[in-house]
């Protein structure tokens, strides 16, 4: 990859250390090379090699404005400069942070505003439009079918994919975790919640519930529970994990209690399909079990094609083999009425180089054995 600066760019804000987000794997040759040459021209000012494409910099870093995603974004840098440090004496990365409809809109249910990708469609025009380079998201907010021209090219480590419940003043759990996690919450009490998934789950168990929207950033919907507009509400634990606010988490949510959403706590990266350059930089610090994973949860989740009023959930991990076996994929998929009334959950288990197979299947099967109704649009 032959850099070039354009004039004057602003440079990024020093990202800041993410330990969770570190790349499984060394670095390649690949993108030591880049990194090597980039810093030989830099240091020599040598003019780009005769018949080699020009990239200029600094590169555009496309991001929600909101703190989690800034957290994630920045980490995600700290990842690429940490294998590339030039790339961060540089001034490589400039971040642009684009307001999407689902940030913009937060008094409706994401399926009245047109329904899935709503965090990622503007980001995705200003990439497929030539004004960012790549674009950061969290995995679960991307729709399975990216637009033509756009690949997913790199997912970052995992971060904790379960859900937590916090409760509102007043109400305390006797433990973190448990085997009746519900049971702090009071008859009738009110759960705001924006996510059908999550309500499914807890009117299946607790049938009493009431809910009530809540959309926001984490810190607009702990304001929210904090002034009582709520009894409880629900959030993912990676989130919480980035932000540094882990001790508001009251209850854990085991995964065969609450199945997670496909891809919850995974930071993925896309960028244009032409743009070989950059994908094979991004590659270099892919994480195999995350990119494992995502293929089957979202594999699970294209072969069901719900709307965002159909409650899914997606869930797969590396297990151990037995007796110093390889790794195998252990993927769970759900399926629910938005009023708890039905719920299908199975497991299937296999190798990870099966994973979108696995996924396509456990989707078909789920969607076989569940009322029609459930996937109308």
């Amino acid at each position: 990859m032959d850099f070039a600066r354009s004039p004057a760019p602003e440079p990024a804000p020093e990202p800041p250390a993410a330990p969770s987000a570190a790349p499984s794997v060394a670095p390649s040759a690949t993108l030591q090379d880049i990194a090597a040459q980039a810093a030989a021209r830099q240091r020599q000012g040598v003019a780009r090699t005769q018949g080699h494409a020009r990239r200029q910099l600094p590169l555009r870093v496309g991001t929600r404005g909101s703190p989690l995603a800034l957290v994630q974004t920045r980490a995600f840098l700290t990842v690429l400069t940490r294998f590339c440090p030039v790339l961060r004496d540089m001034g490589a990365f400039q971040e642009h942070q684009i307001s999407t409809t689902g940030d913009q809109v937060q008094n409706r249910r994401l399926a009245e505003i047109g329904g899935k990708g709503l965090f990622a469609k503007e980001i995705h025009d200003a990439l497929a439009d030539g004004r960012v380079d790549f674009a950061v998201h969290s995995l679960k907010d991307l729709e399975t079918t990216l637009p033509p021209g756009l690949v997913l090219a790199c997912t970052l480590r995992r971060e904790d994919a379960r859900d937590v419940l916090i409760l509102g003043p007043g109400l305390a759990a006797e433990t973190k975790d448990g085997d009746a996690p519900f049971a702090a919450l009071p008859r009738g009490a009110l759960v705001g919640c924006a996510s059908v998934r999550r309500q499914a789950q807890m009117l299946h168990v607790r049938p009493d519930l009431r809910f009530g929207l809540l959309r926001g950033n984490v810190q607009t919907r702990l304001d929210k529970l904090a002034a009582r507009q709520c009894d409880a509400t629900l959030l993912a634990l990676a989130g919480l994990r980035r932000l540094g606010m882990e001790d508001r988490a009251d209850i854990v949510l085991d995964p065969d209690i609450m199945v997670p959403a496909a891809g919850q706590g995974i930071v993925g990266v896309t960028v244009r399909e032409s743009d070989v350059e950059l994908r094979e930089l991004l590659a270099a610090i892919e994480d195999y079990e995350a990119r494992a994973v995502a293929t089957a949860e979202r594999a699970l989740l294209a072969e069901l094609d719900g709307s965002c009023r159909t409650p899914i959930g997606g869930y797969a991990r590396l297990i151990p083999g037995q007796d110093g076996d390889d790794p195998v994929l252990r993927l769970t998929g759900l399926v629910a009425r938005e009023d708890g009334s039905f719920l299908l959950r199975r497991v299937v288990t296999g190798a990870p180089a099966d994973a979108e197979r696995m996924g396509r299947e456990l989707g078909r099967s789920l969607r076989a054995d569940s009322p029609a109704d459930i996937f109308a649009p």
